[in-house]
C-alpha cells in the first residue's frame, strides 16, 4: 500500500483547477449503455472509481476509445450480456458502488440487469431497496441470492411507465430508475426524486440522446418512454466536493488560492455554508479566490445566538461529502460548530485521528460532534494515520497540511479513489508532500 508523507504548516500559494465530478461520470458513464451508438464524453477524472467503471464497461464489450486527456468515445453496439454470470464479474462488479448504475440501462435495453452487492465506502448501511424498487414498478422481475449476495432484474417482455414515489431522495437511486424508464413503454412520473446538479446533467445528457424527461431540477421527473436512443457528446461539471476541498484546504494553511473554473451556478449552498464559518471567498468570473486568513476566521452564530449547527441533507442542501472537510476546518475556527452527520452513521469516527493530532472535539454520537476551535493558538500536531474512506482521507490530508511536523498517511489507495494525481496538484501550489 502506498502512503503520503506530509510536511505540514507551509502557506500554499497559487492556481488549481477541480477535475470532472465523480459522482457524475459514475452516473454517465453508465448511461452509454443505452444506446448502440457512440457516445463521447469529456473532462472524466483520472481516478481510481472510474477506471474500474471503465474497465468494467470494456468487459461487458463496450468499445471505449481514449481521445485525449479526460475523453472518451463508448459504443456500446456489442455488449456481451453473458459476462453479467461470470465469476470475474461478481468480483470486479462487487469493488465499486457506482456498479449499482449499470443495471437500470442493461434492464430498459436488454431485458436483464445483474449485480453483486457493490462496494465502496465503510460509512454507514447504503441501501439499495430504492433502486429495485423502482424497477419493481416499471414491471421487472426481482431475485436475491443471499448465499452470494447476487442481485437480479429481468424484463423480458419490456418495462412498462409507472407513477411512483421514492421512499428516499437517493442520488444513484433516481439515475438507475430515470435510466431505465427513458426506454420504458408509456409514461413515469417520479416524485421525491433527487435534483442534484449531477442527476440534472445526466437528465440533460439523455435528453440529447433523444429521451423526453421534464421537470429536471425539480424532485418530480416525468418521462415519456422513446423505442431507442442516439448518440452525443457530453462534458462533465467540475467536482463540487473536490472545490469544497480546496476551500478547506486554504483555510486551514492560511493559503491565498484560486480555485479555476468552478461552474459557481452548480455549487449551490456549498459557498454560504464555508462563509458561516468565516472563510473569506469572493467571485472572480467563474473562479474563487481565497485570501490567505492571516487573522483566522470566525464562526457566525444563528440569529438567537445559538452554536451554528451544519448538517447534510438532500440538494439543494449541503451534501454530506464534504462534512468531513467542515469538521476539520471548524477545529482551527474561532467558535464552534456542532456538525450533524444524518445520513450515514460510521462517517464520524475518523475524529479520533484528529483528536490525536490535538483538535478538540467532542464525539456526541455517531451523527453528531462538537469542535471546539482552536483559532490558530494551538496547531495540530503531526502523525500517523490511515485513510478510512475518501473524503475523511482528504480531510485527514488537510489537516496534515496544516499541522507541525511530519505527518504520515497510510492506506492512500482510498483517497486515489476520488481525487486525481492529488500529490502532484498540491506540490505545484507549494505543498511538500511525497508519495512513497
Amino acid at each position: 500500500m502506498g502512503i503520503f508523507k506530509i510536511e505540514g504548516g507551509i502557506r500554499l500559494k497559487g492556481e488549481i483547477t477541480p477535475q470532472g465530478a465523480k459522482n457524475e461520470a459514475l452516473q454517465i458513464l453508465c448511461a452509454v449503455l443505452l444506446t448502440p451508438e457512440k457516445v463521447t464524453i469529456n473532462n472524466i477524472p483520472d481516478i481510481i472509481d472510474i477506471n474500474k467503471l471503465i474497465t468494467l464497461l470494456g468487459n461487458l464489450g463496450v468499445k471505449i476509445q481514449k481521445n485525449g486527456s479526460g475523453s472518451y468515445t463508448f459504443q456500446a453496439d456489442d455488449v456481451n450480456i453473458q459476462y453479467l454470470e461470470t465469476e470475474a464479474f461478481k468480483q470486479e462488479g462487487g469493488s465499486l458502488r457506482g456498479s449499482i448504475m449499470i443495471v437500470g440501462p442493461l434492464l430498459a435495453r436488454f431485458g436483464r440487469g445483474y449485480i453483486p452487492k457493490p462496494g465502496g465506502d465503510k460509512i454507514g448501511r447504503r441501501r439499495l431497496d430504492t433502486h429495485f424498487e423502482g424497477f419493481i414498478n416499471l414491471g421487472a422481475k426481482f431475485r436475491y441470492n443471499r448465499e452470494d449476495h447476487f442481485y437480479g432484474v429481468e424484463a423480458p417482455d419490456g418495462l412498462t411507465g409507472a407513477n411512483m414515489l421514492l421512499d428516499e431522495a437517493s442520488v444513484t437511486g433516481t439515475a438507475n430508475i430515470v435510466m431505465a424508464a427513458v426506454l420504458a413503454k408509456g409514461k413515469t412520473t417520479v416524485y421525491n426524486a433527487a435534483c442534484e446538479p449531477y442527476l440534472q446533467q445526466l437528465c440533460k445528457m439523455l435528453n440529447s440522446m433523444g429521451a423526453n424527461i421534464t421537470g429536471v431540477g425539480s424532485n418530480l421527473l416525468t418521462i415519456e418512454g422513446v423505442e431507442n436512443l442516439g448518440g452525443c457528446e457530453h462534458r462533465i461539471l467540475p467536482d463540487m466536493i473536490e472545490i469544497g476541498s480546496w476551500i478547506g484546504l486554504a483555510a486551514m494553511t492560511r493559503s491565498e488560492i484560486t480555485i479555476k473554473d468552478v461552474s459557481w451556478d452548480n455549487l449551490g449552498v456549498i459557498p454560504n455554508t464555508f462563509r458561516k464559518l468565516g472563510i473569506t471567498l469572493e467571485r472572480r468570473g467563474d473562479d474563487i479566490y481565497i485570501p490567505a486568513h492571516e487573522d483566522g476566521y470566525e464562526v457566525k452564530t444563528d440569529i438567537d445566538g445559538s452554536i451554528l449547527t451544519i448538517a447534510d441533507a438532500p440538494w439543494p442542501g449541503f451534501t454530506p461529502d464534504l462534512l468531513s472537510i467542515v469538521l476539520v476546518v471548524a477545529t482551527q475556527a474561532r467558535g464552534d460548530v456542532l456538525i450533524h452527520q444524518k445520513m450515514f452513521e460510521s462517517r464520524l469516527f475518523f475524529v479520533d485521528k484528529l483528536i490525536d493530532m490535538g483538535a478538540k472535539i467532542m464525539l456526541c454520537d455517531p451523527h453528531r460532534a462538537v469542535v471546539m476551535g482552536h483559532d490558530f493558538k494551538s496547531q495540530l500536531k503531526a502523525t500517523t494515520m490511515s485513510s478510512p474512506d475518501i473524503r475523511a482521507g482528504i480531510s485527514l490530508l488537510i489537516a496534515a497540511l496544516s499541522a507541525k511536523g511530519t505527518s504520515t498517511i497510510q492506506n492512500i489507495e482510498q483517497i486515489d479513489r476520488g481525487y486525481e494525481r492529488i500529490d502532484e496538484r498540491l506540490r505545484a501550489i507549494g505543498a511538500n508532500i511525497i508519495r512513497a
